[in-house]
């Protein structure tokens, strides 16, 4: 029996197991303009937050070994859009994900960030599924048996692959000095995102944006708070990115000049 554990829309935790959602958690806000905007939903609740992960199941198998890898964008900007562009550009050798089916991972591909990525909610807990880590690469998954989901031991496995200049996606402030600390030491560029940050208190608030490149903002209000008290460069959308830093406001910036370049 394999078992997969995300928070998803307003942080609600689901459980899903064999491909069925086995339950729900009441979510930490019960709104989220990204999911009314794409979905129509007004109001997050048990029942429609398992609407739309069973949708997500059916529609990409996400959590299942029937998985399938959406390519294009999902949001017009967001962290694994951000990255992807970044990728694209030759600003990064590889970027450390974390994804269902095979938790914290090594990625080269932009196209392969976002089918792993642009669809997907935090995930806490997976298990392994063949279609995923065949996509990755064995070699690349830092644990393959346990899916074993660890941002700051997949950064020293990219960097013990030779990659220097690294994005590594965050939502546990926590981690954000020792990511620095191993940055420092091996002598590479990281950019840390900060993502999947509902709920975040003001002292995570104060460590993403101090040692963020990149922030999504999410339904966390005291990163907004903080984030406008400092003046720091934001996004006009729905859901603000934060650039903390000065290459972090230009690999944002970057991601919008591609979206015009679209039009």
């Amino acid at each position: 029996m394999d078992e997969h554990i995300i928070e998803a829309l307003g942080k609600s935790k689901v459980i899903i197991r064999d491909g069925k959602v086995i339950s729900v958690e009441e979510p930490i806000v019960d709104y989220c303009p990204l999911f009314d905007k794409y979905r129509g939903i007004k109001k997050l609740t048990k029942e429609s937050i398992k609407e739309n992960i069973e949708f997500r199941i059916k529609d990409f198998g996400m959590c299942t070994e029937n998985r399938k890898f959406p390519s294009e964008d999902f949001l017009s900007i967001g962290a694994s859009e951000i990255i992807s562009t970044l990728l694209k550009n030759n600003l990064l050798d590889a970027t450390v994900i974390v994804s269902d089916g095979c938790g914290t991972a090594i990625v080269t591909d932009p196209k392969k960030v976002e089918g792993l990525c642009g669809r997907i909610s935090g995930v806490i807990k997976t298990s392994p599924l063949r279609t995923v880590i065949s996509l990755v690469g064995e070699s690349n998954v830092l644990d393959p048996k346990t899916c074993e989901i660890n941002q700051i031991k997949g950064l020293e496995k990219a960097i013990a692959k030779g990659h220097k200049r690294i994005a590594v996606t965050l939502s546990n402030a926590n981690e954000l000095k020792e990511i620095r600390k191993i940055e420092k030491k091996n002598s590479c560029e990281v950019y840390i995102f900060g993502v999947h940050t509902s709920g975040a208190s003001k002292d995570d608030a104060e460590l993403f944006l101090e040692y963020g490149d990149i922030i999504t903002g999410c339904m966390s209000e005291n990163i907004k708070e903080l984030a406008n008290k400092k003046g720091i460069y934001t996004t006009k959308t729905k859901i603000p990115i934060y650039g903390p830093t000065e290459k972090g406001k230009e690999a944002i910036e970057l991601r919008l000049k591609e979206i015009k370049n679209k039009k």
